[in-house]
Protein backbone atom coordinates (compact mmCIF):
# COMPACT_ATOMS: atom_id res chain seq x y z
CA UNK A 1 0.00 0.00 0.00
CA UNK A 2 1.49 3.49 -0.56
CA UNK A 3 1.54 5.89 1.79
CA UNK A 4 -0.53 9.07 1.61
CA UNK A 5 0.83 12.50 1.48
CA UNK A 6 -0.03 13.08 5.18
CA UNK A 7 1.68 9.94 5.66
CA UNK A 8 4.87 11.13 4.00
CA UNK A 9 4.74 14.26 5.61
CA UNK A 10 4.77 12.74 9.15
CA UNK A 11 7.78 10.21 8.44
CA UNK A 12 9.69 12.99 7.02
CA UNK A 13 9.46 15.01 9.67
CA UNK A 14 9.86 11.81 12.25
CA UNK A 15 13.62 11.34 10.78
CA UNK A 16 14.11 14.81 11.96
CA UNK A 17 12.76 14.60 15.76
CA UNK A 18 14.01 17.67 17.46
CA UNK A 19 17.29 18.08 15.40
CA UNK A 20 17.86 21.79 13.89
CA UNK A 21 17.12 21.57 10.11
CA UNK A 22 19.50 23.86 8.86
CA UNK A 23 22.27 21.69 10.84
CA UNK A 24 21.09 18.60 8.84
CA UNK A 25 20.98 20.56 5.57
CA UNK A 26 24.66 21.42 6.25
CA UNK A 27 25.61 17.87 7.74
CA UNK A 28 24.38 16.31 4.45
CA UNK A 29 26.92 17.82 2.82
CA UNK A 30 29.44 16.72 4.71
CA UNK A 31 28.22 12.93 4.47
CA UNK A 32 27.82 13.14 0.89
CA UNK A 33 30.97 14.43 -0.12
CA UNK A 34 32.69 11.47 1.46
CA UNK A 35 30.04 9.11 -0.19
CA UNK A 36 30.42 10.75 -3.46
CA UNK A 37 34.35 9.81 -3.91
CA UNK A 38 33.32 6.01 -3.81
CA UNK A 39 33.81 5.04 -7.57
CA UNK A 40 31.65 5.61 -10.65
CA UNK A 41 31.21 1.85 -10.94
CA UNK A 42 30.04 1.20 -7.53
CA UNK A 43 28.12 4.09 -7.11
CA UNK A 44 26.38 3.26 -9.79
CA UNK A 45 25.74 -0.50 -8.82
CA UNK A 46 21.87 -1.14 -8.38
CA UNK A 47 20.73 -1.92 -4.96
CA UNK A 48 19.41 -5.68 -4.06
CA UNK A 49 16.09 -4.61 -2.98
CA UNK A 50 15.86 -2.89 -6.59
CA UNK A 51 15.85 0.20 -5.08
CA UNK A 52 18.12 3.64 -6.86
CA UNK A 53 21.37 3.06 -6.72
CA UNK A 54 23.96 5.70 -5.32
CA UNK A 55 24.31 7.80 -8.11
CA UNK A 56 21.02 8.03 -8.53
CA UNK A 57 20.57 8.92 -4.86
CA UNK A 58 22.60 11.56 -5.80
CA UNK A 59 21.31 12.98 -8.46
CA UNK A 60 17.95 12.58 -7.27
CA UNK A 61 19.84 15.09 -4.36
CA UNK A 62 20.97 17.62 -6.56
CA UNK A 63 17.96 18.49 -8.67
CA UNK A 64 15.38 18.15 -5.23
CA UNK A 65 18.09 21.11 -4.08
CA UNK A 66 17.05 22.94 -7.31
CA UNK A 67 13.17 22.38 -6.69
CA UNK A 68 13.71 23.20 -3.62
CA UNK A 69 15.68 26.73 -4.04
CA UNK A 70 13.49 27.65 -6.91
CA UNK A 71 10.26 26.48 -4.57
CA UNK A 72 11.65 28.73 -1.26
CA UNK A 73 12.28 32.04 -4.15
CA UNK A 74 8.87 31.84 -5.88
CA UNK A 75 6.85 31.53 -2.26
CA UNK A 76 8.90 34.72 -0.87
CA UNK A 77 7.69 36.19 -4.37
CA UNK A 78 4.18 35.58 -4.16
CA UNK A 79 3.25 34.28 -0.80
CA UNK A 80 0.39 31.97 -1.34
CA UNK A 81 2.01 31.25 -4.20
CA UNK A 82 1.20 27.49 -6.26
CA UNK A 83 3.76 24.59 -5.45
CA UNK A 84 3.62 22.55 -8.70
CA UNK A 85 4.54 18.82 -7.65
CA UNK A 86 6.24 15.93 -9.49
CA UNK A 87 7.17 12.08 -9.40
CA UNK A 88 10.75 11.95 -8.43
CA UNK A 89 10.61 8.16 -9.64
CA UNK A 90 9.18 9.32 -13.22
CA UNK A 91 12.00 11.87 -12.94
CA UNK A 92 14.88 8.89 -11.89
CA UNK A 93 13.50 6.66 -15.04
CA UNK A 94 13.07 10.17 -17.83
CA UNK A 95 16.78 11.63 -16.52
CA UNK A 96 19.40 8.74 -17.00
CA UNK A 97 21.39 9.68 -13.96
CA UNK A 98 23.73 5.96 -14.41
CA UNK A 99 25.35 7.70 -17.47
CA UNK A 100 26.01 11.09 -15.98
CA UNK A 101 29.13 11.27 -13.31
CA UNK A 102 27.82 11.16 -10.19
CA UNK A 103 30.63 13.43 -8.55
CA UNK A 104 29.35 16.23 -11.07
CA UNK A 105 25.67 15.27 -9.25
CA UNK A 106 27.30 15.84 -5.90
CA UNK A 107 29.32 19.29 -7.01
CA UNK A 108 25.86 20.57 -8.28
CA UNK A 109 23.74 19.66 -4.77
CA UNK A 110 26.54 21.25 -2.73
CA UNK A 111 27.00 24.68 -4.59
CA UNK A 112 23.18 24.83 -4.82
CA UNK A 113 22.78 23.57 -0.78
CA UNK A 114 25.39 25.67 0.68
CA UNK A 115 23.48 28.64 -1.33
CA UNK A 116 20.21 27.73 0.24
CA UNK A 117 21.53 27.55 3.52
CA UNK A 118 23.11 30.93 3.52
CA UNK A 119 19.88 32.18 1.55
CA UNK A 120 17.88 30.60 4.38
CA UNK A 121 19.90 32.14 7.23
CA UNK A 122 18.66 35.69 6.03
CA UNK A 123 15.14 35.30 6.23
CA UNK A 124 13.15 37.48 8.45
CA UNK A 125 11.00 35.68 11.31
CA UNK A 126 8.09 36.32 9.52
CA UNK A 127 9.39 34.94 5.86
CA UNK A 128 9.30 31.92 7.61
CA UNK A 129 5.71 31.79 8.08
CA UNK A 130 5.52 32.65 3.97
CA UNK A 131 3.66 29.50 2.63
CA UNK A 132 2.62 27.47 -1.16
CA UNK A 133 0.24 25.73 -1.65
CA UNK A 134 1.36 22.27 -3.05
CA UNK A 135 -0.59 20.96 -5.30
CA UNK A 136 -0.92 17.28 -3.38
CA UNK A 137 -0.14 18.36 0.01
CA UNK A 138 -1.98 21.65 0.68
CA UNK A 139 -0.41 24.74 2.59
CA UNK A 140 3.67 24.46 3.04
CA UNK A 141 5.47 27.18 4.57
CA UNK A 142 9.37 27.88 4.33
CA UNK A 143 9.98 26.66 7.64
CA UNK A 144 7.92 23.21 6.92
CA UNK A 145 9.49 22.98 3.80
CA UNK A 146 13.07 23.55 5.48
CA UNK A 147 12.02 20.79 8.50
CA UNK A 148 11.02 18.09 5.44
CA UNK A 149 13.75 18.85 3.23
CA UNK A 150 15.73 17.81 6.31
CA UNK A 151 13.86 14.57 6.94
CA UNK A 152 14.27 14.01 3.05
CA UNK A 153 17.81 13.94 3.33
CA UNK A 154 18.04 11.83 6.44
CA UNK A 155 15.81 9.37 4.84
CA UNK A 156 18.07 9.14 1.54
CA UNK A 157 21.47 9.29 3.59
CA UNK A 158 20.20 5.69 5.45
CA UNK A 159 19.12 4.52 1.50
CA UNK A 160 22.59 5.63 0.61
CA UNK A 161 24.04 3.95 3.12
CA UNK A 162 22.74 0.33 2.85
Amino acid sequence: MQETFEQYTARLLSYLQNDDPLKVLRHTVTKLDKLSKNSDSSLRKKKKDGKWSDAEILAHFAEGELVFAYRVRMILNANGTAIQAYDQNVWVANANYLRKKPRLAFELFRSVRLSNIEFLKALTSDQWDYYGIHSQRGKESIKLLTHLMAGHDLNHLRQFQR
